[in-house]
């Protein structure tokens, strides 16, 4: 088997695990930087190995398209030609069926996109999709799946997407043959909780090595999705990786690692880090605030990633104002950093069974936040 996972402590429904891997060993709660198209924007692979990540993902879309999975095969698979030595988990491509609605038409065969790059067709069926993930090398392969938005939309056509998604995950399940690569199925379902009941026995019984929930942070207001976590993440088999897609707030990994999910990805740390917004203990900062100008604090008391052991608000200010691109860099490290330091605080507080008091404390330092 390509990874195995144990669970080493509970507290409650929040779980502390240990997941071997091909390429090391990940210890959860994690939090994995997004690489879309090889790389975590405005970071070497350094950087981000020395702020604390285990693991970090790339897209199969995102690099079929450019440079294109074959080369990155030929030249190593992803892992060497992004000179990242650490485990890799790639997405489908299903969320981009979401993201790019109108470039891409799906049928039950696949998706059809046309090229956010240059207009060129890419057809993604799941065997593509498998295929694909293959050439990279990723560690964890997730199935294709569709991802329906929660705004605009029917329970008719959420119903069509488990249908959907579940017959995708028999035929990506059929046609991987990389025994050092796993396969992670995706329970889609809306807020729906029956429904997602149907798509979780149906695929739990195809027996994949980890399960994820997807069709999350599409539209619906957060408080709905924290409801509906725990009942979810139930869902999904105990002794298995339990993995929620693409939903990144603070309060969102706390509330999701409450419920039972041992695996988190956003794009929102570096992101925001581009955008001059630091998240801290204390709270979101923005860096473009006057108030900062004079500032001789770190970003983060405390923070002991590169950003903060060697420069102030006031710098990082200046960088934003005079449009340089370090600023970018330095944020996006701190902010990546934030992220891991709360997943280890996370795994920390449930080993010693005292989660509950240490999401009450994040929640009640962020709620205070000016």
């Amino acid at each position: 088997m390509a990874i195995s996972f144990q669970l080493d402590a509970a507290d409650g429904a929040a779980r502390a695990g240990t997941m071997a891997t091909p390429h090391g060993v990940v210890r959860t709660p994690v939090f994995m930087p997004v690489g879309t198209q090889g790389t975590v924007k405005g970071l070497t692979p350094e950087m981000v190995r020395d702020a604390g990540s285990q693991i970090i993902l790339g897209n199969t879309y995102h690099l079929a398209l450019r440079p294109g999975d074959e080369l990155v095969r030929d030249l190593g698979g992803l892992h060497r030609f992004m000179n990242w030595p650490g485990p890799i988990l790639t997405d489908s491509g299903g969320f981009q069926v979401f993201s790019l609605a109108t470039q891409v038409k799906v049928t039950d065969d696949g998706a059809k996109f046309r090229s956010h790059i240059d207009g060129s067709p890419l057809e993604l069926t799941p065997e593509r999709a498998v295929r694909i993930q293959e050439n990279l090398g990723s560690d964890i392969a997730m199935v294709l799946d569709e991802c329906p938005s929660l705004k605009d939309t029917t329970p008719a056509k959420v119903r069509a997407a488990v249908t959907r998604t579940v017959r995708w995950a028999a035929r990506c399940k059929a046609c991987h043959t990389r025994a050092d690569q796993a396969q992670f199925a995706i329970v889609q379902g809306g807020l729906d909780i029956e429904l997602r009941a149907e798509c979780a026995r149906e695929l739990v019984a195809m027996d994949f090595p980890g399960y994820a929930l997807g069709g999350f942070s599409v539209g619906e207001s957060p408080e709905s999705m924290h409801a509906a976590l725990p009942a979810c993440a139930a869902l999904l088999p105990e002794g298995k990786p339990r993995y929620l897609m693409g939903v990144g707030r603070p309060q969102d990994l706390l509330a999701g690692v409450a419920a039972g999910v041992d695996m988190f990805d956003c794009v929102m740390p570096t992101r925001n880090g581009r955008n001059a917004l630091a998240f801290t203990a204390d709270g979101p900062i923005r860096l473009r605030n006057a108030t900062h100008r004079r500032d001789p604090a770190p970003v983060e008391s405390g923070c002991g990633c590169y950003c903060c052991a060697n420069y102030s608000r006031a710098y990082l200010h200046h960088l934003f104002a005079a449009d340089e691109m370090l600023g970018p860099t330095l944020l996006s490290l701190h902010n990546v950093a934030f992220y891991l330091r709360l997943m280890r605080g996370a795994r920390d507080a449930i080993i010693g069974r005292r989660y509950a008091a240490f999401h009450a404390g994040c929640l009640a330092r962020w709620n205070a936040a000016p």
